[in-house]
């Protein structure tokens, strides 16, 4: 059995934790905070090691941790630290490029064939961080099994 990350936008915790928790991953598009979600199988605190680590050079053990908005027995909501989405703002494709790189080599990844895998990731994820600004939201993860 997989788990389902579904990153959003939400103004604060309070409105984070109301996030419809009664709805299947299908019936997940957006949500009531008028943000397109983003799904994913990455998960959250690897999300934000690969743009800490790979676009600011922070050392991998100086990643802040994430914060636990809601833990349910069916799902959790956590909120990730600013920094993971604020540093993809005005990055160049030769920054993008190089943190896929970066992490396309880290042990248990497959190597460079995953390096453009990762690169559209970050691709995705700068929309969403563009999105998220736009906003004034924070980002935020749903996190069911």
């Amino acid at each position: 059995m997989g788990v389902t990350y579904k990153y959003f936008g939400a103004p604060d915790g309070a409105t984070a934790a109301r996030v419809p928790v009664s709805m299947r991953p299908e019936e997940l598009g957006g949500d009531e905070l008028g943000m397109g979600g983003m799904f994913t199988k990455i998960k959250p605190e690897t999300m934000a090691a690969m743009v800490l680590t790979g676009i600011e050079g922070v050392p991998l053990h100086k990643v802040p941790p994430l914060e636990l908005v809601v833990l349910h027995p069916d799902y959790a909501v956590v909120k990730l630290p600013v920094t993971a989405v604020d540093p993809l703002r005005g990055v160049g494709e030769e920054a993008v490029g190089a943190a896929a790189f970066i992490w396309s080599t880290v042990p248990d990844r497959g190597g460079p064939r995953d390096a453009f895998t990762v690169y559209q990731l970050l691709h995705e994820w700068q929309d969403f961080s563009e999105r998220l600004h736009h906003a004034g939201h924070q980002p935020y993860c749903l996190v069911w099994p």
